[in-house]
Formats: C-alpha cells, sequence, structure tokens
C-alpha cells in the first residue's frame, strides 16, 4: 500500500506539473522543484523499515563459571526479549532495545527457590542494577556485507550506563537474522559476580546468541 501511495503521488506531481505553460514564472520555480519532490517520493518507495517481532525475538545469553571449584558449581542461560526495535533490511540499520528488568533466568537444573536468588541477585546493584539502568540500547553504525547471507553489524552498546562499541556476526536464514556475539562484564563496569571466597568466579567474558525477525505483517515491504 505504501508504494502504491508513492506511485499515485509521483504522477500527480508530473501530471500538474504539464498543465502549466512554459512561460509563467512558476514553472520556472517548479522546473527546480520538480526533482527533489520526485527524489522523495522514490526514496519512500524503496525505504524498507520494519519493526522487529518482539513476540519471538530474543537474545539468550550464557553465563560460565571459572575457579577451584568452578565444575560444583552452575552455568546461567539468560533470557532477554527485545522490547522494541527496527529493522532496515536494504541499509543495514538496526536499533533495539532490552529492558533489562524483564530478563529472565532459565536454568531449569536450579530449584525454584535457587532461581529466584540469581535472578535477584542479577538484576540487583551487584550486577545489572536494573533499577538504575533499566535499558540496553544496541544501534548499528555500519555493516559489511558477506557471502550466503552473512554480514558483519558493528555499532554502539549501552549497558549498565556505558556505552561501547561492539561488532555481531549475523547470518540471514529462512526470514530469521541468527547469530552471536561476545562482550565482558568490565568493558560495562560490571565486576564479575566471585563466591566462595573467590574460588567459584562467573567468567568476565558473556557468550550471546540472538534470533531477531521482523513483524509479519511488515515483511513484504
Amino acid at each position: 500500500m505504501i508504494r502504491i501511495a508513492n506511485e499515485s503521488r509521483y504522477a500527480k506531481i508530473v501530471d500538474a506539473f504539464f498543465m502549466i505553460p512554459e512561460t509563467t514564472t512558476i514553472y520556472s520555480v517548479l522546473r527546480l522543484l520538480l526533482p527533489l519532490a520526485l527524489i522523495s517520493c522514490v526514496g519512500s518507495v524503496s525505504a524498507q523499515v520494519a519493526s522487529i517481532d518482539t513476540a519471538h525475538s530474543r537474545l539468550l545469553i550464557h553465563v560460565s563459571k571459572t575457579g577451584v571449584f568452578s565444575g560444583f558449581a552452575d552455568n546461567h542461560e539468560i533470557e532477554a526479549r527485545i522490547a522494541k526495535g527496527t529493522l532496515d533490511a536494504k541499509s543495514g540499520q538496526l536499533t533495539m532495545s532490552v529492558d533489562s528488568r524483564q530478563m529472565r533466568v532459565l536454568d531449569p537444573q536450579l530449584s525454584p527457590d535457587k532461581r529466584r536468588q540469581v535472578q535477584e541477585r542479577m538484576l540487583g546493584p551487584e550486577v545489572l542494577d536494573s533499577t538504575h539502568f533499566p535499558e540496553i540500547i544496541f544501534e548499528s553504525t555500519h555493516v559489511e556485507h558477506g557471502q550466503q547471507g552473512v554480514f558483519v553489524v558493528n555499532g554502539r552498546l549501552l549497558l549498565h550506563g556505558v556505552t561501547k562499541p561492539i561488532s555481531i556476526v549475523a547470518h540471514l536464514k529462512d526470514g530469521w537474522y541468527k547469530g552471536t556475539f561476545a562482550l565482558k562484564q568490565r568493558d560495562f563496569g560490571i565486576i564479575p559476580v566471585s563466591i566462595a571466597g573467590g574460588t567459584v568466579k562467573v567468567k568476565d567474558e558473556l557468550a550471546i546468541e540472538f534470533d531477531i525477525a521482523t513483524s509479519p505483517d511488515e515483511k513484504e515491504n
């Protein structure tokens, strides 16, 4: 519908222009402005900005342990649903945000009480401090297109009140953008959790995988 509307506007502009006598002043003015008007129409047609499907898109964060007794501790998996975002498939521009207060510890191997304790610690001032830093935002700055639908997305990540550049390797398959990337907690002012007198520590580096899709009604635009 957007495409049809703009094509109609394009035709009306051209028709109106040719109805004006060439000797008039307004003809001369419109002759200068017409290219700008047509560029505007073409730009609207070619835009492919779509909203991210927040009901199905997510990040999955893998947290590993290290230390002398790390074998007796649990690794964690944390789900972060995307709260909002947009994707321009043509230019590769991506913007998305996560509400840190809604991040959820999965860890099916833990008891409900233990899982709740991990959840509270993750959201608390010791780690995410989600009360003071409720929003995590990624904005792309440059995209490098590779072969077979693989590309590198460079951008800025705002986490825990700190903005740092990161690179994400992604690929497109069956309408889904999938990929992985890593980041270090200390880069964003987060000190990895340490327990049992330091004999068990959370690794500084986190492994993050993502599955992102655009809203179903916008995939054809």
